[in-house]
Formats: C-alpha cells, sequence, structure tokens
C-alpha cells in the first residue's frame, strides 16, 4: 500500500509590545500563530486473507489486524506468516473474517507507526466488504506494543483488541480511560518483556473503570505466549463477540 497523508499543524504567533519594560527587555513575551499543511507518502507491504465465502457474497465481513514481532520486519512477506493467525491462515485455516498483516519496516517499530497503519486499516475498509462495526486489532511482542498503542490513540476505532506479551503507555491509557474490551496475554516467566508490561496497562484500565478487559498469564510459559493463545478457538470467538453500536 503506497499512501499519502497530510494534517494540519496550527501555531498561534502574536507580538506583545504594549509595554514599556518589554519593549526594553529582548525576552518580551510573543504569542504566536503557525499553520503548515504537513505530508509524507506511507509505504507499508501486507498480506491478506480473504474468508470463505467472501466472493460469492454481498456480506460485509469482520476486520482483523494482525501486527507482527520484530523479528519479522523487513521486506519478505513470507516472515508475516511465521506466528500467529497468519501462520495458520498460511496452512490453510479458514477464519469467519478478513485478515491484513501489515509488515513493519526492518528499522521501524508498531508503536511509533499508528498514523500508518490506521490508514491501511482505513484502506481496506474502503477496497473491501468491511463491516466497520467489528474491527480488531492483536499482535505479539512489538506487535503487543503496537495493539496498546492503537487503540491508546485511536480508542474508539476497535470493537476489541488482544495484546500479547507487550506494553504501553499506562498513563495515557487512564487519561484517554479506555473501555474497549482487551484480552491481553503475557508468560510468567517471559525474558524479553517482563510481565510487569502488560500487568500495568491492564491495570490502568481497570482503575479507569473498564471491567471488560480480561488477563492471562501462562504460568510456564516464556517469550512464546502467543502460540497457546492463536491456538485456542476461544479466543477468536471472544473477539467476535464485540462490536460498536
Amino acid at each position: 500500500m503506497r499512501q499519502i497523508v497530510c494534517w494540519s499543524v496550527l501555531l498561534t504567533v502574536i507580538g506583545m509590545g504594549g509595554c514599556m519594560n518589554e519593549q526594553k527587555n529582548p525576552h518580551s513575551k510573543q504569542d504566536g500563530l503557525f499553520e503548515k499543511k504537513v505530508c509524507r507518502d506511507i509505504h507499508l507491504r501486507y498480506r491478506l486473507y480473504l474468508p470463505d465465502g467472501y466472493e460469492s457474497s454481498d456480506q460485509k465481513w469482520p476486520l482483523v489486524l494482525f501486527l507482527h514481532g520484530a523479528g519479522e520486519r523487513g521486506d519478505d512477506l513470507t516472515k508475516v506468516t511465521i506466528h500467529g493467525p497468519t501462520k495458520l491462515a498460511a496452512e490453510g485455516r479458514q477464519f469467519p473474517f478478513i485478515l491484513v498483516a501489515p509488515q513493519c519496516p526492518k528499522e521501524d517499530w508498531w508503536a511509533d507507526m499508528t498514523e500508518d497503519l490506521m490508514a491501511l486499516v482505513n484502506h481496506i475498509a474502503q477496497t473491501y466488504r468491511v463491516d466497520t462495526s467489528r474491527l480488531y486489532v492483536t499482535g505479539l511482542s512489538m506487535g503487543g506494543y503496537g495493539t496498546w498503542s492503537l487503540i491508546t490513540k485511536y480508542p474508539d476505532t476497535f470493537a476489541a483488541a488482544a495484546p500479547i506479551c507487550g506494553g504501553g503507555d499506562d498513563v495515557l491509557a487512564r487519561f484517554r480511560s479506555l473501555k474497549i474490551p482487551v484480552w491481553a496475554f503475557h508468560g510468567a516467566k517471559d525474558p524479553v518483556v517482563p510481565l510487569s508490561k502488560s500487568e500495568q496497562m491492564v491495570n490502568a484500565l481497570k482503575q479507569t473503570g473498564n471491567t471488560t478487559v480480561k488477563f492471562t498469564v501462562y504460568p510456564e510459559a516464556g517469550h512464546d505466549s502467543w502460540t497457546e493463545t492463536y491456538n485456542n478457538p476461544e479466543f477468536y470467538k471472544w473477539l467476535l463477540s464485540h462490536s460498536k453500536p
């Protein structure tokens, strides 16, 4: 996907020279207004799986955005099928939703690419028959961080989210008072991303009154807390049970 996104930056500057003391002071106070339109290109490779029956009906389908881990970054799209639901789809598993898996460029990080990811979600929603009341995001490790970041910055977009062995900005999560249904997962013996990273985010949501948050800790799991999660049919039932009004 190649897309150009633009946004406006607004800053006001007004000189304040009415006071004699301020006129003599080289550091006199000024207020300002600066306005500029900023545009940049977005380039994202992605792999898309359409559900059985998509071509033979006019039905709208849920969309699941899957964010891979740091080891799958680059420009070889086959890497996005190493783990997660894309691995299962590549092996022939049929899902009752549209599955899209972008690939993070080698030197980038999902949590810093939320605008790019939202542009991709909007592109897929406009290109395919997507039920926009049923948008979901899940990811592992770096993708877990990306999942937390996306729902924190875009709290009204997704119907549910499932971050796995990730972390995020718990202060911002409290500020945004996230009410989105979340099921987080982590291995108790994770040597890469400490369990405390998920605990902080889950606690932040609970402290703001989110009663829909769930948290599963695998007592004997290390960093790989995703294989058991994505192999569990109950995970997909939970995810798809949620929709936005």
